[in-house]
C-alpha cells in the first residue's frame, strides 16, 4: 500500500500562484508515476498533470500548460504542483496520484481544496 498526503490548498485571487504538496509513504516504487487530478463542482474528475518518480517526463493538460509546473524529489517522496496565475476556473479539489500507469493512478490522496476569487 502507498499513502499520499496533500497540502499546500487554500483561497487566493485570480492570479495569484499557490504550491501543492504530495508526501508518499509505504510502499513506494521507483517504477511509479505521480500525478495531479482535479474535480471542480459539478464537473468530472480531470488529469492536471504528472512525471516519472525520476522527476523526468512532465506532461500537462492544455489547460494548464504554460501556468503550472510539476516537480519531483525522490529524496523525500514529495511531488509538487507550482500553480502560477491562476484562475478562476481552477478551482476544484486536487488530488495527487500515484501507481505504474500514468494517467491510472492505482493509489489517491484525500484531497485539497483550491479556491481561485475574481
Amino acid at each position: 500500500q502507498v499513502q499520499l498526503v496533500e497540502s499546500g490548498g487554500g483561497l487566493v485571487q485570480a492570479g495569484g500562484s499557490l504550491r501543492l504538496s504530495c508526501a508518499a509513504s509505504g510502499r513506494t516504487s521507483r517504477r511509479y508515476a505521480m500525478c495531479w487530478f482535479r474535480r471542480a463542482p459539478g464537473k468530472e474528475r480531470e488529469y492536471v498533470s504528472g512525471i516519472s518518480w525520476s522527476g523526468g517526463n512532465p506532461y500537462y493538460a492544455d489547460s494548464v500548460k504554460g501556468r503550472f509546473t510539476i516537480s519531483m524529489d525522490n529524496t523525500k517522496n514529495t511531488v509538487y504542483l507550482q500553480m502560477n496565475s491562476l484562475k478562476p476556473e481552477d478551482t476544484a479539489v486536487y488530488y495527487c496520484g500515484a501507481g505504474p500507469e500514468a494517467f491510472r493512478p492505482a493509489y489517491w490522496g484525500q484531497g485539497t481544496q483550491v479556491i481561485v476569487s475574481s
